[in-house]
């Protein structure tokens, strides 16, 4: 194996991903710091993935774009077909000695096919519940079958990672893979604070100083719960509470959403200090999602010094401490989620105390320290790594490490 035997160092890591630079989100944000944070390390990083004719933002890395097509029905998203002779061949001509694959698409079957034929460790990080995607377009029969999908994909490799021991654990139950190991995600929180509240940006976009300001930030698409939100705000109003929604993003369902909320204020996507800028000129934080896998959003929004208001979903369940820093909803609903968003707004104490609260408890997420136990996982990944009986080796291992990284 070309990695250092004596440490077993990563010396060269091929990053497969189905979105690295053409839009802007949790997923890819964790990816490009990861492959900053290699570099940064002295590990060489390709990184394989379908581009846009425009990207969103200057990427880390070297980038090899993917030959692909646009998602029917969600154009702003591409698909590889897989692994055309070229691609292969600068993959082979890298000569990495650790796959990561950041998806269970074709691009990333391929590129694990590649690394079983040659003999070279491939792990995955888990972004998404493609799993439950199904049930927002009115096709919930597809569920197991995505789940079988999955699961035969992700025991094929070494090691998946998951952002939060809640998430591991369901995968766990799910036999997603017999070895889940942790890798969280950080908040920056020299660009997201509470210093970055902004009265003067309120007033200029229509905001009075007494009305509650409750934000989403996020991609404009049905899985992200618009439907529950924009019900919820509704409900707070048939309440008679002065409350205005904050709608950070873009997406295919930002018309609907604006003629679902024709009161609430658009800003469209932001990032950097814009964004951070929106989160801390809000009073709460509002998440319904319950298809990420980590609540990035909601993470940027504790370091601002919001309270939170989530779904009981593995994206914010571990970042939450019920009735601490906010509530997770007892249900999917919008009559739960004003009831706990009412506490909130009803009670300044309250407001102010979880406030604190979460900004205390996003300090626990720094980069450095959550890409350091992750690069700490490659070492013990090519360590245990035996091209001789690969089978074997996964089954001694276990799901040790989800414990180990709790």
């Amino acid at each position: 194996m070309p990695f250092e035997l004596t440490r077993f160092e990563p010396r060269r890591i091929a990053l497969f991903s189905g979105n690295y630079n053409y839009v802007m989100d949790g997923p890819v944000r964790a990816l490009n710091k990861l492959v900053a944070y290699l570099e940064a390390r002295g590990v060489e990083v390709l990184v394989f993935a379908p581009t846009a004719k425009k990207a969103a933002f200057d990427h880390s890395g070297t980038l090899v774009s993917v030959p692909s097509i646009a998602i029917p029905g969600r154009g702003e998203y591409r698909v590889a077909l897989g692994m055309p002779k070229a691609i292969r061949q600068r993959l082979e001509a890298f000569k990495p000695d650790l796959i990561h694959l950041a998806a269970p698409d074709w691009l990333g079957h391929a590129a694990l096919s590649w690394a079983e034929k040659n003999s070279v460790p491939a792990v995955a990080s888990f972004h998404t519940r493609f799993d439950t995607y199904p049930r927002y377009y009115h096709m919930a029969w597809l569920e197991k079958h995505v789940t079988a999908f999955m699961r035969r994909f992700y025991h094929r490799c070494e090691q998946i990672y998951v952002p939060s021991p809640c998430m591991a654990q369901e995968l766990a139950e799910q036999d997603m893979s017999p070895n889940i190991g942790i890798w969280s995600r950080g908040v920056d929180s020299s660009l997201f604070n509470p210093d970055r509240r902004d009265m003067a940006w309120r007033r200029q976009n229509g905001i009075e100083d007494d009305e509650i300001t409750i934000a989403f930030v996020g991609r404009l698409v049905l899985e992200k719960g618009l439907g529950v939100f924009a019900d919820t705000l509704d409900l707070l109003k048939q309440r008679g509470m002065k409350v205005r929604a904050l709608v950070v993003g873009e997406g295919p369902e930002r018309e609907r959403f604006e003629t679902r909320l024709p009161d609430a204020v658009f800003t469209g996507y932001l990032n950097g200090e814009d964004l951070a800028r929106a989160y801390a000129s809000s009073n709460i934080f509002f998440n319904a999602s319950v298809t990420e896998t980590f609540g990035n959003v909601t993470l940027e929004a504790m370091a601002c010094g919001l309270p939170l208001v989530c779904a009981d979903a593995t994206g914010s369940r571990s970042l939450v401490d019920q009735g601490v820093n906010g509530y997770l909803a007892k249900e999917v609903s919008a009559e739960a989620f004003a009831d706990d968003l009412a506490k909130i707004i009803t009670n300044p104490s309250t407001q102010q105390k979880m406030a604190a609260a979460s900004h205390t408890s996003s300090k626990a997420y720094t980069w450095d320290a959550i890409l350091g136990r992750l690069y700490d996982q490659y070492q013990d990944v090519l360590a245990g790594y035996s091209s001789d009986a690969p089978d074997a080796k996964r089954k001694s291992r276990g799901i040790a490490s989800v414990k180990a990284a709790e």
